[in-house]
Parts: structure tokens; C-alpha cells; sequence
């Protein structure tokens, strides 16, 4: 059972003991990403993210590094389209000493004109590196296509020309204008002490109280993009309509991607690679936002067997969106799932990832016992309604990197036209 505090400034800070372990998982949820930023703003949350890693002002980049290896422990962040995350696991008896450092680099951060210089080469490297992967690359041109016109469309990393024009001064400003109390989560659970809770109670009590702007809603549309590239495989990503990460149905869009396309068992991985030998890689994802998603197949494989490989993956999905899934597929899909969850109880960061995504996005945290009571109810029939809702090949989109085809022909594989 978990433990919720909201300062008077708007922070949430949600602690969860976890009995029989010795770790603590520590994060600090900011809910502002890539959808945040205007245009010219383009990559200033991930630029922020590494920025806090290069010094503040009691540590040096050094000492900071130097400190993390010495507690054993992993310290890290990551950025998305719609959050920030800076998170550590360590042992209870260093966590006073993580939560010194987290809360150092968040509140204190230098922003030296030299750091800042030496990280803009360092993310530019991380965009090339980005670029030369073809299933990134598919990706993110997807995203790009089918949220075009919104700030969703945009790249997490940011670009070269966005990149160039922040200096020190600006990306501070930046955070302090986005890095608001209202939007602020921290989440610790594990092994912890009641001196541990005060202790990041009063360093975030310490923020002014101020609001936040409204992100601009996005919409899913549909479109093609392609992208030649001289590589070995086409990597090719179909798309349609999903989900918010809020919507009921996402706990059976869950199931759905799981029997037609998540594992060895799945329809798409027997019918694609075991029975036909046309693809070595086949895989179906969600990728949902606060107002929308998309619901991706991803596949990599040969331009002579593309054809047929597409033909394959048509029928499945308009099979599937007909007669949607076997008592068997569900029964094994919520048997995975519950696997998951459970497995999951082991891990203390899992347990703060649940806790501090939970309040952030959805502004509650659901119990083991309610996750495990939505797999279980769902039924056939929610599947195949949500797959016959999902899967409108009028709404396909596709995203096509490697030695690829024209745009007509792709259309024609994926309709039957």
C-alpha cells in the first residue's frame, strides 16, 4: 500500500514500502517532454536531461559521476514526448546520499556555457547514432507522418538548428519555466526510512508554488512516408488509430497485442516467420499519449519477400479484426500478463515506475489486485469489438525505410486494391 503527500506547493511525493528487500528505487517525475516545446524550442527537455548530469553548484561533472560509482548503485533519466524522469536505485543505507544527488542535479544545476557546448556535440552524436539505426529511423519518421502539424511530430532529441541556438542561460530559464511544482512527482519504494520522506518533503517544499500551460491536443491521421536508405532489409512499421494511455480499453489493447503480435505463440510471428520463412523479426507495439496513440506492427525483411510478407500481415489483421481471438490466445495473453505483473512486485524500480507514472499520467496509482482484476475481465468479445474498431485499413499509415517501393504500390499491398 502505497502512501501519497501533496506539499503545499503542489508536489506529490508517493512513498511504497516493499518488505524483504534492501534497495530503494528513487525517481523524480517532471511531467514536461518534447510536446511541450514550440517549434524553435525543438530537443530542450532531453538538452535538459543530460545538462543536470554536468555539475552543479557544490559538485563538478567528475564528482558527480564519482559519487554515483561510489554508492554501487544506478543513477540515470530518460525523456519522452510527455515527461522527464531522473531516477536512482541504490542500497537503503545510501539511499540519504541518492537523494542528496538527485535532488542536487535537479535543484542546482550549473548550466556552464563550456558543459553546454560539450553536451550539444554529445546529443548531436546521439541523433546521428539514431539516424543510422533503420528501425529508429522508421519510427520516429512514423510519428513524424502521422501527428504532423502537432507538437507530438517531433523528434525527442531535438535537431541541430534548435540544438545550436540554447545557451546556458536559455535551457535554465527553460527549466524553471517548465519544471513547475504542479507537474513535479517523486516516487520512492523499497527499503526506506520516515527520515527519508522529511528529508525530500522539505527540499521540495522549498519550490515556489507556480502553473503550467496546457500541451496542445494531437490527433492521429494517417500517411505514408518512405525513406530510401542502401541497407540489407526494408524495415517497414504499419500503423492504425490507437489509444490514450487513460483509455478502459488499453487494458485489452494489451491482450490484443500480445496474441496477434507480442511472442513466439502470436499470430503474426507463427503466420509471418515460423509458417512462411519471410521475415526474421515481427512485432506489434502501442505507443499512446495523454489524447492519443497509434498501434504499430513492426517487421524487417528482404525487398523480394516484402509483398508477400504485407499480404500476410493484411489477412491476419483483417482476420483477426473479424473473428478477433481464441479462448485460448485470451487465456494465455492474460496468463502472461498477470506473469508480468506479478514478476514485476520483485523489482523496486518497477514498483516506483508504477507509482510515479501511475500519478503523473493518470493521476492515480491502480493496486496489483485492480491491474490483475482488468486482465482478467476482459473478454473475447472486448477484444474482437476493439480489434474491429482499431483495424480500418482506411486509416493504415506506414512508415518505410531501406530499398523501398513507391507510395502506390505499399498502398496497394495493404489494401488488396
Amino acid at each position: 500500500m502505497y502512501e501519497k503527500i501533496t506539499l503545499a506547493n503542489g508536489v506529490r511525493i508517493l512513498t511504497e514500502p516493499v518488505p524483504g528487500m534492501r534497495s530503494a528505487a528513487l525517481g523524480i517525475w517532471v511531467g514536461t517532454g518534447s510536446r511541450d516545446e514550440k517549434a524553435a524550442e525543438n530537443g530542450a527537455a532531453h538538452f535538459i536531461e543530460h545538462m543536470v548530469f554536468k555539475g552543479t553548484a557544490r559538485r563538478t561533472a567528475a564528482q558527480l559521476a564519482q559519487e554515483m560509482d561510489a554508492i554501487g548503485g544506478q543513477v540515470n533519466a530518460f525523456t519522452t514526448k510527455e515527461c522527464t524522469c531522473f531516477h536512482a536505485r541504490v542500497l537503503d543505507d545510501h539511499l540519504p546520499r541518492a537523494i542528496d544527488l538527485l535532488c542536487d542535479m535537479l535543484l542546482s544545476s550549473n548550466f556552464a556555457e563550456r558543459d553546454v557546448a560539450t553536451e550539444r556535440g554529445v546529443i548531436l552524436e546521439e541523433i546521428g547514432m539514431y539516424a543510422d539505426n533503420p528501425e529508429d529511423l522508421c519510427a520516429e519518421r512514423l510519428a513524424a507522418a502521422v501527428y504532423r502539424g502537432n507538437p507530438l511530430a517531433r523528434p525527442i532529441l531535438g535537431k541541430r538548428a534548435t540544438l545550436e541556438k540554447m545557451d546556458g542561460r536559455w535551457l535554465r530559464d527553460y527549466m524553471a519555466s517548465h519544471y513547475t511544482p504542479d507537474k513535479i512527482v517523486v516516487a520512492l519504494a523499497g527499503s526506506f526510512r520516515r527520515r527519508d520522506v522529511d528529508d525530500l518533503s522539505a527540499r521540495f517544499s522549498a519550490l515556489a508554488a507556480a502553473g503550467s500551460a496546457p500541451f496542445r491536443r494531437g490527433a492521429y491521421q494517417p500517411a505514408f512516408t518512405l525513406k530510401k536508405k542502401a541497407i540489407e532489409q526494408n524495415h517497414l512499421t504499419i500503423a492504425f488509430p490507437g489509444l490514450s494511455y487513460d483509455d478502459p480499453d488499453r487494458f485489452t489493447l494489451q491482450l490484443l497485442s500480445a496474441a496477434l503480435g507480442s511472442g513466439l505463440s502470436s499470430r503474426l510471428w507463427q503466420e509471418v516467420r515460423e509458417r512462411r520463412g519471410l521475415c526474421y523479426s515481427i512485432y506489434t507495439y502501442s505507443s499512446d499519449h495523454a489524447d492519443t496513440g497509434f498501434f504499430g506492427i513492426y517487421t524487417a525483411l528482404s525487398r523480394d519477400t516484402e509483398g508477400q510478407a504485407l499480404e500476410t500481415i493484411r489477412n491476419t489483421v483483417a482476420d483477426f479484426a473479424d473473428h478477433g481471438v481464441t479462448a485460448e490466445e485470451l487465456s494465455r495473453a492474460q496468463d502472461q500478463a498477470r506473469t508480468n505483473v506479478l514478476m514485476g512486485l520483485e523489482s523496486t524500480q518497477a514498483h516506483m515506475s508504477a507509482l510515479g507514472r501511475g500519478e503523473l499520467m493518470l493521476g492515480k496509482v491502480l493496486s496489483t489486485d485492480e491491474v490483475l482484476e482488468r486482465y482478467a475481465s476482459v473478454t473475447r468479445e472486448d477484444v474482437r469489438r476493439l480489434a474491429g474498431r482499431i483495424f480500418d485499413f482506411a486509416q493504415v499509415s506506414l512508415s518505410a525505410v531501406g530499398r523501398v517501393a513507391d507510395e502506390e504500390q505499399y498502398r496497394a499491398m495493404l489494401t488488396g486494391a
